[in-house]
């Protein structure tokens, strides 16, 4: 009788706890498979379409001042950073060559000058005894002769003349502009050589309170970019601030690439360049820097958007549960709200989206709630200890 009450009374202590423990794991389970809808309201705000796009800055005017003559340096008057202005001294070439040069030339034009003075008047003579049968034809014929040898003479002379002047006038280098130099690639005493490309002295830029931006932009991106649209961009030299500039023109002439895409095979890249102008007032932006650029294709100001992951939520297992309703409506684009139980589709269009944000032209109002998804309770412990037996804390080690 006694083995009888103790089975029955194990036989149910054991019925309470496979109870409890099937309570606890199902209450738990349920608990965890509970749905939550995420909402967000329709708001007012600004989007955009945006270019990305990597670049350079340069001065608005940049000269490179060279020389048209070959031979020594002899004064250098500037250095980089110097400020210059429109046909100020800024380097000479030793001058003996060249003065000897002009020298030569002058004489060589005086004696030509006088050749050619001597024989103009002897053929004028000629030609009047000629006319008067003084003379034979043979004589006057040389009296022709000699004077059109002594006028072309005189001639390539006088040319010659022109040309020594003019490279002794190139041997004084003077800034065809007012700006700053900011590239000097010769010093004092070097030699350099005019010859089929002429020799680069000097870089000066005219000013630097402007600058510009060329940005090399993918076929791909081009299409969209015009003139007059709003552009910011960054320097690794400045990371914290964000300069802004404007689309002023849009190159015509396209550059290849390549871009090796395996060890084996390259791709071919086209790219246009697109010149952004941008102020420079505190001369942060120096010639030569990498921009990282941002050209806003579009922009739309004060309009209504909600999240773009709104338009691509839609309602249906495993998202909804058996009781819920769905009103459903026949739209390509659609919003979704939640009433208690109902889901309603509201038809909308759409305008621009930044990939986070979409345009909304109209459907819904400023403040609804629209459904941008779901996500699955989860249950908060209330002690991140060990477990023991029925959820109980268990020893500590």
């Amino acid at each position: 009788m006694k083995n009888r009450k103790r089975i029955i009374s194990i036989t149910v202590i054991a019925v309470i706890v496979v109870a409890a423990v099937l309570l606890i794991v199902f209450g738990r389970n349920s608990e965890k498979n509970k749905l939550i809808y995420e909402t967000a309201p329709v708001t007012y705000g600004n989007v955009y379409n945006s270019v990305t796009a990597t670049g350079t800055i340069e001065p608005v005017t940049e000269v490179e001042v060279g020389t048209q003559v070959s031979g020594i340096i002899d004064k250098i008057y500037v250095d980089y950073n110097s400020i210059v202005k429109e046909g100020q001294l800024i380097a000479e070439m030793d001058k003996v060559t060249l003065e000897s040069e002009l020298a030569s030339a002058k004489a060589q034009y005086e004696g030509s000058k006088a050749e050619y003075e001597y024989q103009t008047k002897n053929y004028e003579r000629s030609k009047s005894l000629h006319e008067k049968s003084l003379i034979s034809d043979t004589e006057y014929e040389q009296a022709l002769y000699n004077y059109r040898m002594s006028e072309s003479t005189f001639h390539t002379s006088e040319a010659a003349l022109a040309k020594a002047e003019r490279n002794l006038s190139y041997a004084t280098i003077t800034s065809p502009i007012d700006g700053v130099v900011i590239d000097r690639a010769v010093e004092e005493g070097q030699t350099v050589a005019a010859g089929f490309e002429t020799p680069t002295l000097f870089n000066i830029a005219a000013d630097l309170t402007q600058m510009q931006v060329i940005a090399d932009v993918d076929e791909a991106d081009i299409g969209g970019v015009c003139d007059g649209q709003r552009v910011s961009f960054t320097v690794d030299a400045y990371p914290n601030d964000v300069f802004e500039g404007r689309v002023t023109q849009i190159r015509l002439g396209s550059s290849n690439s390549s871009s090796s895409v395996t060890s084996a095979t390259t791709e071919s890249v086209v790219t246009y360049e697109v010149v952004i102008s941008a102020a420079n007032p505190d001369l942060k932006l120096k010639p030569r820097l990498t921009a990282n650029i941002t050209i806003y294709t579009e922009e739309h100001e004060n309009v209504l958007l909600v999240p773009s992951k709104a338009l691509r939520f839609t309602p249906g297992e495993p998202l909804t549960g058996k009781k819920d309703v769905i009103n459903d409506c026949q739209s390509y684009h659609k919003l979704w709200t939640k009433q208690g139980n109902v889901f309603t589709a509201h038809p909308v269009e759409i305008g621009i989206n930044d990939g986070t944000y979409t345009e909304i032209l109209g459907g819904v109002s400023e403040g609804t709630e629209v459904v941008t998804g779901v996500s699955l309770a989860v249950p908060i412990a209330k002690n991140k200890g060990p477990r023991g037996f029925m959820g109980h804390p268990g020893p500590r080690p």
